[in-house]
């Protein structure tokens, strides 16, 4: 096996557990997302728009980390959809269980 195939699984495994740990916290994703966009917007607003007041900038945060925080939303109930249509949550849940 060449040192290209290895890189190749390792990427395919780092990628598989940030998608495992993404489809048991969703929740804590989307906040993060929130919070991020919360602080970058405001970091942001206070550099380039230095003639706004401090209430405008918040709210421009707000509405940034709101646009964030709907996506992020889309985003978790696509994953969710998804794993329902191929059956991966049915299985997961079914072997949790003593049926």
């Amino acid at each position: 096996m060449s040192s290209t195939e290895r890189g190749d699984q390792n990427d395919q495994g780092r990628i598989e557990q940030i998608r495992e740990w993404l489809t048991e916290h969703k929740l804590q994703a989307v906040g993060t997302i929130w919070a991020t966009g919360v602080a970058g917007s405001l970091i942001y607003n206070l550099r380039k728009s230095p003639h706004l007041s401090p209430s405008v900038k918040l709210i421009h945060a707000r509405l940034h980390a709101q646009a964030l925080t709907l996506a992020a939303l889309v985003g978790a109930a696509t994953i969710e959809w998804w794993e329902h249509r191929t059956g991966k949550k049915a299985e997961r849940y079914h072997d949790s269980l003593d049926i």
